[in-house]
């Protein structure tokens, strides 16, 4: 229990510039307290104490903001950023090293009392306000973009952006603990489209000016 919380503390202070000291850590950061509540429901829901559990993740969320179903599993060195409005439903499951900002969506796409929820593997980031919506899988390392919607599986170490999500990089495997999603750097599908329809309208108008340009010289010397 004592080295669960060692390492809960030690992930903000690798993955949040902000944080300062322990204490701080401690008292301030809404979604170490809610994973910690998800700890004390998850171990009564185990222990089939179904209505204390979902009592105590109740609790949890009304003062974190966070809702995370006790029935959810969730590895070591899990961290949400922020907090507020991150949703995990009760059939999900959460490697080691898992990052979720805020608003993020882990749900399910039917009502039947089945697999419904994603399955996120290690090292994987959830930029703020993305949704994952399915029982498919996450692979190790993979980072998926700000207000994204994921219904299908991502491979590892890919990066996936949009509405509905698309794969649009892959990269090498990162340092474990060094998770980063670096939303400034994430690509715009539609934008380079949108770009290389633009490369091809200024080819055509070059190849334009040159048959025109050739049709100007020929009607010359047959005029001449």
């Amino acid at each position: 229990m004592f080295r669960n919380i060692r390492e809960d503390i030690h992930s903000v202070f690798e993955r949040d510039p902000a944080a300062r000291n322990v204490f701080e850590i401690i008292f301030c950061y809404p979604g170490l307290h809610a994973l910690w509540f998800y700890r004390i429901a998850h171990w009564l829901w185990v222990h089939n104490l179904f209505f204390p559990g979902r009592f105590i993740s109740h609790i949890g969320r009304f003062l974190t903001g966070v809702e995370i179903h006790p029935g959810a599993k969730i590895g070591r060195k899990f961290f949400i950023d922020h907090g507020m409005g991150v949703v995990i439903g009760e059939t999900a499951e959460i490697g080691d090293n898992v990052t979720l900002y805020h608003g993020v969506t882990l749900g399910g796409v039917t009502w039947d009392k089945i697999k419904r929820h994603p399955t996120l593997l290690d090292n994987v980031v959830i930029g703020s306000g993305a949704k994952v919506l399915g029982p498919f899988t996450v692979g190790k390392g993979a980072k998926i973009g700000s207000n994204s919607v994921v219904v299908k599986a991502v491979p590892d170490n890919a990066t996936v952006v949009g509405i509905p999500g698309r794969t649009v990089m892959a990269e090498e495997k990162k340092e474990e603990g060094r998770a980063d999603l670096q939303h400034g750097q994430l690509p715009d599908p539609e934008a380079k489209a949108i770009a290389c329809l633009f490369d091809q309208i200024r080819e055509l108008e070059r190849k334009y000016d040159i048959l025109a340009n050739e049709h100007a010289e020929l009607k010359k010397r047959i005029n001449g």
